[in-house]
């Protein structure tokens, strides 16, 4: 979208900056923790979405839970984020469904099945695992929908890295629960960082403006030794919750953020300032 050309702030509706009525957003990872309230703060701003996400999770279920209760255009698409067939039929479906690509929010992760396997015995196997959905499957989703837009008309790419690929992990922060980070969380989530800030520079002048948002600590019923710990490190002193991420999609996703790329949101509560 062309900016006004203007020094007066009184000739811009801000408000309206926000507002998503019109687009298309992909959203992957749909159905998870974060990957949900990224769709909910979409749709009450009026965007229409594809819910993609695997099998298992249910997006068309999903999907149709959004768009009865918003009453507006919403799909779901099941996806594997390490499959290029699969990232293309997105895209195509996106586009007979909608007729057009306005964001790509990269929502998938995958660490959970790591969380209790300590660096000296990871196999190979476990940690490709982890770098192929997370780093390879946020290259594809890029490489194939981030690059239908630059050939197009522009559009906003959102990626989610991590805090641990900011800082390190503070082991002490496991100390007296089941928990960990895995290290090949912390080295795909790294990739993701650097492919967004390479990715920010290689499409600025298409219009293609590609962000992050970094969080950190975002609650789902965790261990209550865990929790204390996370306060005790956390300048804010409490864990985050998922609809507080949600809020800094909005803004990337939005004209409001119409001249900003290669930032990282560090949505985390102050932790890494320390």
């Amino acid at each position: 979208m062309e900016q006004k050309r203007t020094t007066n702030p009184a000739e811009i509706d801000f408000k309206k900056k926000f507002d998503l009525e019109g687009k298309t957003i992909i959203i992957t990872g749909a159905c998870g923790l974060i990957g949900r309230a990224f769709c909910e703060a979409v749709a009450q701003h009026g965007g229409q979405i594809v819910v993609a996400d695997i099998e298992k999770a249910n997006p068309a279920q999903y999907a149709e839970e959004l768009a009865k209760r918003f009453k507006q255009k919403i799909k779901g698409f099941v996806l594997d984020v390490e499959s290029k067939t699969s990232v293309n039929t997105l895209k195509e479906f996106t586009l007979k469904e909608f007729g057009n690509i306005n964001g790509l929010v990269n929502g998938h992760q995958n660490k959970s099945h790591l969380i209790f396997e300590p660096f000296e015995k990871v196999s190979e196997e476990n940690w490709d695992k982890v770098v192929s959905v997370n780093l390879k499957g946020t290259f594809l989703t890029c490489q194939i929908i981030g690059s239908w837009m630059a050939e197009n008309h522009g559009g906003s790419v959102v990626n989610i890295p991590s805090t641990y690929s900011v800082v390190a992990p503070n082991q002490n922060l496991y100390k007296g629960t089941s928990m960990g980070c895995p290290a090949a969380y912390s080295a795909s989530k790294g990739g993701v960082d650097a492919l967004s800030r390479y990715l920010a520079s290689y499409w600025a002048a298409k219009k293609v403006r590609v962000n992050m948002i970094t969080p950190h600590g975002v609650w789902n019923n965790h261990e209550e030794q865990f929790e204390k710990n996370f306060s005790n490190f956390s300048p804010m002193q409490r864990m985050s919750y998922n609809h507080e991420v949600a809020s800094a999609l909005v803004y990337l996703l939005s004209d409001a953020s119409s001249y900003t790329t290669g930032a990282n949101i560090l949505n985390e509560g102050g932790w890494t300032v320390w």
